[in-house]
C-alpha cells in the first residue's frame, strides 16, 4: 500500500516538463493574487489557446459543434470552460472543479481612521486563518475601487520592487508577558489586524492630518475619495513572488495556493486537448472559503445555466437534458490536501496521509469528524479512477485530511454530487495550509496535472 516518490521515477526529459509546468505555475501564482486577477490571467491563457467567449456565440446565434471551445465568466469572479466533445452531451461531461478564492483579509467599507498620528485600515479576516501567522509581515493592496458613475480603478500596491508595502504592528517581546498567556486563537484579535499605511501628516493640518495626507495620496494617484471605499473590494495578502524552496529547489513557497495550485494544474490540463469524445468542463469558481455561497460560489445557479446555454446552442435543449447531462457527468472536484508533517506528526494518521512527493491525492471523503458536509465517493468511482490513474501512469495516493477527531474541512465536490453526478476529491498535498505562505511539491503539480489529463480523455 505504500507509494513510491514519483521523482523517482523521472527521466531527463520529464524534469525538463516538470521544471517549465513548474516555472508557469509560479507565474499564474504571481499575476493572480485575487479572484478577479485569476479570471484576467485564465480568460488570456483560454483565448489563446483558442476557446472563445460563450456569450459571444449567443449573440451571433452561432451553433457549437465538436471541437468548439468556450468559456464564460460570472462576475469577473467565476468560469467555465467547456471543449464539445463527439458523444452526446447527455452521456455526461468530464468535470474538473476547482476555487481560486484563499485566506486572506478584507479592507472595509469605512477603513481609514488616525490614532496617534498614524493611519490604519481597518479589516475582516476572510477564510479560515491563524491570525497571529498574519502580523509583522510585508502586505499587498490588491482589489478594484467602482466609484458612483461606474469607473473601476484597479489598485496593487506592494508588489513592484519600487512600491511600498503596508503591515500589522505586534506586541514586542519585552512587554507581552500577559499576551503570550492567551490561547493562540486570542492572541491576535481579529479587531486587531488593523493595517498600518502611513505616518507622515499633511503640512498645515492639526487634527487627523495622517489621515488627510493618505487621503491627498490616494485622491492624486488613483483619482477617488474617501466614501469611495464604500464600494471597494480590497484585499490584503502577502507581498513578494512565489518562491522556489529548498536546497534543491524541490518546492514552491507561494500565496494562495489552497486552492490555484488546483486551478492552475486544471487548466492547464484542459489546454491540452483541442478533440475530446466525452464534453470536457472546467469550472473554477470563487467563494469556497467560506461555505461557496453568493452568486460567484458553487452554490450559486451560474454552472447549472452555462450548461444550459450550451446545451442550446448545440440545439438540444431541454429540461430533460439538461438533467441528463448533470446527472451523467463525472467530477474531480480539485482541492488541496494536508500534507504530512512530521513536526506535528500527532496531527496524523500515518497510513492515511498525503506525502510531498508522491503525486496527485484522492480523498475518498472530506468533511468534519463523523464525515459531516462530506461528498464520500462511490467505490464504483473510486475504482474507475484508480484504473484511469494506473493506464496512464499517473502517481497517485489516498488519504484523509487528519486524525478523525482533530477538525477537517469541506470543498465543494458535495454541491455537483446533488445533480447526481459521481464526484471525488482530489489535488495536490499542501504543507502549512492556509497560512501566508504555504508550499507544495514540483512533483506533486506535475502529476497532478497528469492525473487530470488522464481524466479528460477517459
Amino acid at each position: 500500500m505504500t507509494v513510491e516518490n514519483a521523482w523517482k521515477k523521472y527521466n531527463d526529459e520529464e524534469l525538463k516538463e516538470l521544471e517549465v509546468l513548474n516555472k508557469q505555475y509560479r507565474q499564474f501564482l504571481d499575476s493572480g493574487k485575487t479572484e478577479r486577477e485569476c479570471i484576467v490571467e485564465i480568460v488570456k491563457q483560454a483565448e489563446e489557446a483558442g476557446y472563445r467567449n460563450l456569450q459571444d456565440i449567443i449573440d451571433a446565434d452561432e451553433k457549437l459543434k465538436e471541437g468548439d471551445k468556450v468559456y464564460s465568466v460570472w462576475m469577473k469572479k467565476s468560469i467555465a470552460m467547456f471543449i464539445i466533445g463527439s458523444k452526446p452531451i447527455e452521456e455526461g461531461m468530464n468535470i474538473l472543479g476547482a476555487h481560486i478564492d484563499s485566506p486572506r483579509l478584507d479592507i472595509k467599507q469605512n477603513p481609514l481612521y488616525e490614532d496617534t498620528e498614524i493611519a490604519y485600515l481597518d479589516t475582516h479576516y476572510y477564510g479560515g486563518i491563524k491570525k497571529y501567522q498574519w502580523v509583522t509581515l510585508p502586505l499587498a493592496i490588491h482589489g478594484v475601487v467602482v466609484k458612483k458613475d461606474g469607473t473601476v480603478v484597479n489598485i496593487v500596491i506592494g508588489e513592484d520592487e519600487s512600491d511600498p508595502v503596508v503591515f500589522i504592528s505586534d506586541l514586542l517581546v519585552h512587554l507581552s508577558q500577559e499576551q503570550i498567556q492567551k490561547k493562540a486563537d486570542k492572541v491576535i484579535e481579529g479587531e486587531d489586524l488593523n493595517i498600518i499605511i502611513g505616518n507622515k501628516p499633511l503640512a498645515g493640518e492639526e487634527k487627523d492630518a495622517v489621515k488627510k495626507q493618505i487621503l491627498k495620496l490616494i485622491n492624486e494617484k488613483y483619482n477617488f475619495e474617501e466614501e469611495d471605499f464604500i464600494s471597494a473590494e480590497l484585499e490584503v495578502v502577502p507581498a513578494g513572488k512565489a518562491r522556489e524552496a529548498g536546497i534543491d529547489r524541490s518546492m514552491i513557497l507561494a500565496y494562495g495556493q489552497d486552492d490555484r495550485v488546483c486551478a492552475f494544474t486544471s487548466l492547464a490540463a484542459m489546454l491540452e486537448f483541442d478533440k475530446v469524445e466525452r464534453t470536457a468542463c472546467c469550472i473554477l469558481v470563487d467563494k469556497e472559503e467560506i461555505g461557496s455561497v453568493g452568486a460567484t460560489g458553487m452554490r450559486s445557479k451560474f454552472f447549472e445555466n452555462m450548461v444550459a446555454e450550451v446545451i442550446d446552442r448545440m440545439g438540444q435543449y431541454s429540461e430533460l437534458a439538461l438533467r441528463r447531462t448533470l446527472a451523467h457527468s463525472k467530477m474531480l472536484s480539485s482541492d488541496v490536501s494536508a500534507a504530512f508533517d512530521p513536526i506535528y506528526a500527532s496531527a496524523f494518521e500515518k497510513k492515511n496521509a498525503a506525502y510531498f512527493g508522491k503525486g496527485i491525492v484522492f480523498n475518498k471523503f472530506t468533511g468534519s469528524r463523523g464525515k459531516s458536509g462530506s461528498n464520500d465517493a462511490n467505490a464504483e468511482y473510486v475504482a474507475k479512477v484508480r484504473d484511469i490513474m494506473e493506464s496512464k501512469n499517473v502517481t497517485y495516493q489516498t488519504a484523509e485530511l487528519g486524525k478523525v477527531d482533530l477538525g477537517g474541512g469541506g470543498t465543494i465536490a458535495y454541491i455537483l454530487a446533488l445533480y447526481g453526478m459521481d464526484v471525488i476529491d482530489c489535488g495536490v498535498a499542501v504543507l502549512s495550509m492556509h497560512s501566508p505562505w504555504e508550499a507544495v511539491s514540483k512533483a506533486d503539480v506535475y502529476e497532478t496535472k497528469k492525473g487530470y489529463m488522464a481524466f479528460i480523455e477517459s
